[in-house]
């Protein structure tokens, strides 16, 4: 059994190949080049001769196969006008890496992200769109099997808060009894990522008067500190230095504020696990553990996931595809009730939409 998992990530695509659970393919290209060549990518999956794939799938949709996706589909996994989608690399390289993809035949399912699942109550998606995105979804399984696997328990004793800290966005995710029962997505968590300006002030938006999707891709940690968007190991590195100490203070903040919440909602969690690029940074990944064992008294860990250079969502892609085509995975991914997903992301919204 092979499966491949895709990762669209705002700096890289990344992209992890499976045969019989275990690792054999290990890849990640620039968002830049997928958008400017994505027969790159589509032809290293393609020549792994994978029974499945997990495509880019962005926000997410129930789980569909390449031949069924709409227009409609298409437009939901990345919620950028046509006249915009120009401005945003990661958003090019999906659309393309997409078509070629269908053009191809290839075997591509697309999946949820964590507002399609069922697990998640519905009071909780009242308003939201981004509760995490499909591969904040596809993390969530991997911390799912990794906890399992460490600990040595069933999937239905897992039980944890995640804290994601991308490049490009931050997500908090809650388990319970090894579902995932709620999400705060990049664009409404509590604090600036690294890119991102995490939660927008409604009344910043208004006085705005005309929020771009470029938007969502300014106004974080970096752009706090500097003015640009810096490599995280500088950023790191510069931390004696006020403007840099006061960015990471304000994402620091965030973290709290966002694992606090889902602590809330999941009680006995056993443990808090980083997942993303800035948690590969030692300096920055132990502040924070530092931060949160003081603050919550349990323990912190760093998600080891599979072998491999590829991110953790990549990684997550890789064992929900292995798991759909019924190999070592499927326990697992029955467990998450992921063949379950359901709705639109737009379902839940009570405001009016220029959609």
């Amino acid at each position: 059994m092979r499966s491949v998992g895709v990762d669209p990530g705002t700096k890289s695509f990344d992209v992890i190949g499976l045969e019989d659970g275990k690792v054999k393919l290990d890849l990640s290209f620039p968002s830049e080049v997928v958008a400017e060549e994505p027969s790159r990518i589509v032809k290293a999956i393609e020549d792994f001769n994978a029974d499945i794939i997990i495509g880019p799938s962005g926000y997410g949709v129930p789980l569909k196969h390449i031949k069924d996706l709409t227009e409609r589909d298409r437009f939901e996994m990345t919620l950028v006008r046509e006249d915009e989608m120009k401005e945003i690399p990661v958003l090019i390289g999906l659309q393309k890496m997409i078509n070629e993809m269908a053009e191809k035949n290839m075997n591509v399912w697309f999946i949820p992200g964590i507002i399609h699942l069922p697990t998640v109550p519905e009071w909780r998606k009242y308003n939201k769109i981004d509760m995490g995105t499909a591969d904040k979804m596809a993390i969530t399984v991997l911390g799912i099997y990794d906890q399992a696997r460490r600990l040595g328990i069933e999937y239905s004793e897992v039980s944890f808060v995640l804290l994601e800290v991308g490049f490009g966005y931050n997500y908090a995710g809650a388990v319970k009894n090894g579902k995932i029962v709620d999400g705060i997505g990049g664009t409404i968590f509590p604090g600036p990522a690294y890119v991102n300006s995490g939660a927008l002030d409604g009344e910043v938006a208004y006085l705005m008067k005309s929020v771009k999707k470029k938007h969502l891709f300014w106004g974080g940690a970096s752009i706090i500190a500097t003015g640009k968007i810096l490599p995280p190991e500088e950023f790191a590195k510069r931390l004696d230095e006020e403007p840099f100490a006061k960015a990471w203070e304000a994402m620091k903040d965030g973290f709290l504020k966002a694992v606090a919440s889902e602590l809330a909602v999941v009680s006995d969690a056993r443990e808090i696990i980083l997942s993303g690029r800035l948690m590969r940074i030692e300096e920055l990944r132990k502040d924070v553990k530092d931060l949160f064992e003081d603050k919550f008294g349990l323990p912190v860990v760093k998600l080891k996931g599979l072998e491999g250079k590829a991110k953790e969502a990549a990684q997550g892609s890789a064992i929900i595809g292995d798991g759909l085509a019924g190999g070592e995975f499927r326990e697992l991914v029955e467990h998450a009730e992921i063949k379950k997903s359901y709705g639109s992301i737009l379902d839940y919204v009570k405001l009016p939409l220029n959609v």
